[in-house]
């Protein structure tokens, strides 16, 4: 005899999580899927796979909360429930001791106050206050963080953050000022753990400032959302809070305690609703309203700069070259150059947190590449990482970026007037009178509109930069 099914969905700005229940309230599927910027399409798939498995008109219950759960109750039926009733609702239920709830999600974080209520244990929301528009401490800041260093989110970040010993202190309320904060640590070879770590307790440390703004958060605590799968913000958070063994609580099912939530809340005070099918959500994913839109492309600028190789002539034994190194928050440029500003050798790649790493990486394949053949006269340095690589190789001068820009643009077009410089993290309007750099003007505190604001909302649309 087919049971009674009861499906739960939290579809949040990153992620989809999915939850069955039984009619005893057994948790029979938990999913966390991310949906890379298609959340209906992943939706769809989801609700394929799951009636692959059990009869479609076994579900009697329908719960929807996050950012997507209004339009998904149009397109699949069931009712939508606030993810604030949701998230206290789950709490209420399963963790009645808790007093104080800490979600934290992709792109938004909650704190919300629980209070004790005899007569009605499943109603004990007091108050709660919610993050702003910007993401900065929350799980798609660490994402970030930890797509720019190289480590995995879900493997490595964590753990890694547990190994160190004395955090440094990193800005958690933006994310650009963490990454300068982090580019100066890199710069003075600070480990990769400690940085981890401090990132870590950036995240907790703005959350309990912004949110909670001085007040107290009573235990039992519990940390909920996909972020407390991170071991290393669960750790920074307890040390913040000061908390004691048995005072910050994991749930077991931590990142999906919105769509549990919203199941108990519509199971308890809603006459069941079922899923009404795919058509209506078909229709959607198939009219314009889903579909992308992209502009015609560019029209490139007459003005080229040669960057492809020259070749070193072959009655020539060794050429005098000049070698050039750009150190930036997010790449490395290595390249060797001759008298009349020919390309001898050129190298990009990753500075990944390692810029000595990338420095030699990049210098002993150009060495391997034309070493015997090349007699180097003089070195420069430029970039954020400047001084640190111009010490380390001896570097003849150290350039700062607005001069090594501009010496380029002239050396390719003596009468340029204007650049525009965009690299991963800052960016440059230089304007140029007679060969000469009359002013500028470089982005002060934010990233957005750089090469990591497109690298980071790529990530998130799953395509390669």
């Amino acid at each position: 005899m087919d049971r009674n099914l009861h499906l739960g969905l939290d579809i949040g700005s990153l992620s989809i999580n999915t939850v069955l229940m039984d009619d005893e309230r057994n948790i029979i599927e938990n999913r966390y899927d991310y949906c890379h910027g298609k959340p209906f399409h992943l939706l769809k798939d989801l609700l394929s796979d799951l009636f692959t498995k059990y009869p479609e008109n076994s579900v009697k219950t329908v719960a929807i909360t996050g950012t997507g759960g209004k339009l998904a109750e149009e397109l699949i039926g069931g009712f939508f429930v606030n993810e604030i009733i949701a998230q206290s609702a789950s709490v209420a239920r399963l963790y009645p001791e808790v007093k104080t709830v800490i979600e934290m999600g992709g792109e938004d974080s909650k704190l919300i106050f629980m209070q004790e209520d005899e007569k009605d244990r499943a109603s004990r929301l007091s108050d709660f206050a919610l993050n702003n528009i910007c993401a900065a401490g929350t799980g798609s800041f660490l994402d970030q963080q930890a797509k720019r260093i190289g480590i995995s989110i879900e493997n490595e970040f964590g753990e890694l953050a547990l190994k160190s010993k004395d955090p440094p202190r990193i800005a958690g309320r933006c994310s650009v000022f963490a990454k300068s904060d982090m580019i100066h640590l890199q710069q003075i070879a600070t480990p990769v753990h400690d940085i981890v770590a401090g990132l870590c307790f950036a995240v907790a440390r703005n959350f309990i400032s912004s949110l909670g703004k001085g007040k107290q958060l009573e235990f039992p605590v519990i940390f909920q959302g996909g972020v407390a799968a991170n071991a290393g913000v669960v750790r920074a958070f307890k040390a913040l809070l000061k908390a004691e063994e048995g005072d910050l609580v994991i749930p077991e099912y931590h990142a999906s305690m919105g769509a549990i939530g919203a199941l108990y809340h519509i199971m308890d005070t809603t006459q069941p609703n079922p899923y009404k099918g795919l058509d209506d959500l078909n229709n959607y994913l198939t009219s314009d309203h889903a579909r992308g839109s992209w502009e015609e492309a560019l029209v490139e600028s007459a003005v080229k700069y040669n960057k492809d190789v020259t070749p070193i002539p072959d009655n020539v034994d060794k050429l005098d070259v000049y070698l050039g190194l750009d150190v930036g928050s997010l790449s490395t440029n290595v390249v060797l150059i001759d008298k009349d500003n020919n390309v001898i050798a050129r190298r990009y790649l990753p500075t990944a947190s390692k810029p000595l790493d990338a420095i030699r990486i990049g210098m002993s394949e150009i060495f391997t590449e034309v070493g015997a053949r090349v007699r180097v006269q003089a070195a420069g340095t430029t970039g954020s990482g400047r001084y640190l690589t111009g010490d380390f190789i001896g570097a003849d001068a150290i350039i700062n970026e607005i001069t090594a820009q501009a010496t380029a643009a002239i050396a390719y077009d003596s009468k340029v007037d204007t650049i525009f410089e965009i690299g991963g993290q800052d960016s440059k309007y230089i304007s140029i009178d007679d060969g000469v750099v009359v002013d500028f003007e470089m982005n002060k505190v934010c990233a957005a509109g750089t090469g990591s604001f497109l690298e980071e909302q790529a990530e998130k649309l799953d395509i390669n930069i």
